[in-house]
């Protein structure tokens, strides 16, 4: 048996979420079931388990059925998703990173923005950052939902992210076949644990995490990562600083704020900027915000206001000094990423 699948005591039309004890400092156990015939009750047990909105189902050529199971802890849960019908819906957008991908039938994640299919066995991450409306028909589909604290934990481990909001993940990203494999194989090994020891041993706790690192090697952070010299020992109030800025880069911020966030007087922390960095804080913030700002142009639809929009968000009042700040740092102009 699959262990994505959780197994029986199943009843018609029927959704049924149990909380099982974990590992002492760990995530508690997660057991979830539903399953049944009717498009109406699909609807409401499934939208119910991703705070859905307009969900919709019908049947198709095949007689309706629909079963989701879940099981695994609150870091990470392996799921199967299967119904003999049709089901469109919106999703929210979540602190969940979802992977998800098809063993048989249609499907395309995101019909309002990317619609992008699905392509048989390969992995794709959903748009989790913002909402989304999805469409499957006919389908089975192996789902792992991951918090954000797991992953941006390993990222942070892997990549020194920081304790950043947004790890800026591209889920529409070609994937690189060997580390689908690694990823694979990780979600094999956490199989095998479900089953012979559940999620209340520390295998389970280290496969979890071992299964983010993999993740993150499919989807890599493309968050500016920590400066080397942050990282070094002695450092801690600089990285303090550093981490600060990168957490709150689309908020009103002076050096003040930043030397208060660091608990270094104005003086202290200018110094240890350019002792350590060779910059100044603004300048470090200005970098940060240019590359925020380019991350998101790259993801949007070109728009007449969306280089004015995205550049204001990110802390920049002036559009004609942003767009010459924007050249330097990258070689090209903002609506020229935009267009591309």
């Amino acid at each position: 048996m699959d262990s994505s699948e959780c197994g029986g005591g199943m009843t018609i039309d029927t959704a049924r979420t149990t909380n099982l004890q974990g590992v002492e400092d760990h995530a508690p156990g997660v057991r979830i079931e539903a399953a049944g015939s009717s498009p109406e009750a699909a609807v409401v047990n499934l939208a119910g388990l991703y705070a859905g909105r307009h969900w919709a189902a019908r049947t198709t050529e095949r007689r309706f059925s629909y079963r989701h199971t879940a099981l695994g802890d609150g870091d990470l849960t392996l799921r199967r998703s299967r119904i003999d019908g049709f089901i469109r819906g919106s999703i929210p957008p979540s602190d969940e990173y979802i992977v998800q991908w098809l063993t048989a039938g249609r499907g395309i994640p995101d019909v309002a923005q990317d619609r992008v299919p699905m392509a048989g066995d390969v992995p794709m991450l959903f748009p989790t950052a913002r909402e989304f409306v999805f469409e499957y028909e006919d389908y089975d589909q192996r789902i792992v939902h991951m918090s954000r604290r797991l992953v941006h934990e390993v990222a942070d481990e892997l990549f020194h992210t920081g304790d950043v909001p947004d790890l800026g993940l591209d889920h529409l990203r070609t994937l690189d076949a060997g580390a689908v494999t690694r990823w694979r194989n990780g979600l094999a090994l956490l199989s095998h644990e479900l089953q012979a020891g559940g999620v209340d041993t520390l295998l389970w706790h280290n496969l979890t995490r071992a299964s983010a690192a993999a993740f993150l090697r499919m989807y890599p952070p493309t968050v500016s990562t920590l400066p080397p010299a942050v990282l070094l020992p002695g450092r801690d109030r600089l990285r303090a600083a550093v981490e600060y800025i990168h957490e709150h880069a689309a908020e009103p911020m002076g050096v003040s704020v930043i030397a208060r966030a660091a608990g270094l007087s104005v003086r202290g922390v200018q110094e240890t900027f350019q002792r350590n960095l060779g910059q100044t804080p603004m300048r470090y913030l200005q970098t940060v915000r240019l590359d925020r700002v380019r991350r998101e142009l790259q993801q949007l639809n070109p728009t007449a206001d969306a280089v004015g929009s995205v550049a204001r968000r990110w802390g920049f009042a002036h559009v004609g000094r942003f767009s010459a700040a924007y050249k330097t740092a990258f070689g090209e102009y903002p609506h020229t990423t935009l267009r591309n």
